[in-house]
């Protein structure tokens, strides 16, 4: 019987990896390699802002339903972001920090039962049920350009009606001047609700820029009620402002006599203004609004120049005929 004299540079078997760990590691590698091909392929770091829609599946959305909606005169020709990348790359801080923490976090939102408090300088303030709102006026569908004070913009099938309507249902009085808006705070729901803020969040708006026919009091998108990280059940959108000013999860409307306190210009004045109106000549203090990257059915975002009033100049302009929007801005 031949006998293997063992060698110097032989291992010992109890050194030797089983084959089953051997298999898991390889599995992870593989993994390991896919992933990094993907992050090389948009961008290493840049993954999240250049294809969102590949990172957030739509089967973390909340659910929605269907909506009776009638077409508007308000719409714009350009190319609409897909639903997939309009709701999975969002700002909603209250559901956390991250563009994608909205969409994986906000299902916890409770939005029925939901009513909407009238307060203020108003002829009788009262308490208004969602569905009682979604019921008073025709539902329209209007694509509007939706433009981010962080300089990405997309185009968006917004579903409501212009916040008149509700505005001259609530009889506010003569002397009330602004319009705040409340958002809904809950803790028990909102359990990565960040800390530092002042909250409930809140914006607003003068009251002629609230009566303009372009303010949309919004309760769905693309033909659904709003899934829950775009602001469920009731919001308002402002196409010629930076987003921050369309309020979400509304839950009070406050008419007064004086400019509103809100939260982005309590917490820097000096970066976000009252008005926040698109204006390319006024960059932010950390970045250029020059341009802006539009997040559209393309692979990669265009960057496009970016237009005064978001490009609804003719419809707004001349609310602030003779102010300096440099100032005033």
């Amino acid at each position: 019987m031949l006998l293997r004299k063992p060698s110097s540079t032989d291992i010992p078997s109890s050194e030797i990896t089983p084959e089953s760990a051997f298999r898991a590691a390889q599995q992870s590698q593989t993994t390991r390699r896919r992933f990094l091909a993907s992050a090389i392929a948009v961008g290493v770091g840049g993954a999240a802002t250049q294809l969102p829609h590949l990172l957030h599946p739509a089967s973390v959305l909340a659910d929605t339903q269907k909506l009776n909606t009638v077409p508007s005169a308000y719409a714009v020709p350009d190319t609409q972001t897909p639903f997939g990348k309009a709701t999975t790359y969002n700002n909603f801080y209250e559901f956390g920090t991250d563009k994608s923490d909205p969409a994986r976090n906000a299902h916890t939102l409770q939005t029925r039962p939901w009513t909407v408090q009238i307060t203020g300088m108003v002829k009788k303030p009262l308490t208004l049920d969602i569905d009682s709102l979604l019921r008073y006026r025709p539902i329209e569908s209007r694509v509007y350009r939706h433009r981010c004070v962080e300089a990405w913009s997309m185009v968006i099938p917004w579903d409501g009606y212009s916040l008149s309507e509700l505005i001259k249902f609530c009889e506010p009085l003569p002397s009330a001047k602004y319009v705040q808006f409340v958002s809904d705070v809950n803790r028990q729901q909102m359990p990565e609700l960040p800390g530092g803020f002042d909250w409930p969040y809140s914006e607003g708006l003068r009251m002629d820029e609230a009566m303009n026919p372009l303010a949309l009091l919004t309760f769905g998108c693309y033909g659904s009620t709003l899934p829950n990280q775009n602001g469920a059940p009731i919001r308002v959108v402002l196409p010629w402002k930076y987003g921050f000013k369309s309020a979400k999860s509304i839950v009070k409307i406050h008419f007064t006599d004086k400019q509103p306190k809100t939260t982005w210009n309590e917490m820097a004045s000096n970066e976000y203004g009252f008005y926040s109106n698109v204006n390319p000549s006024v960059d932010h203090p950390r970045w250029s609004q020059a341009h802006e990257r539009r997040i559209d059915s393309s692979a990669f975002p265009r960057t496009i120049p970016t237009q005064p009033f978001n490009g609804y100049a003719d419809q707004v302009a001349s609310l602030y005929a003779g102010m300096d929007l440099k100032k005033f801005y």
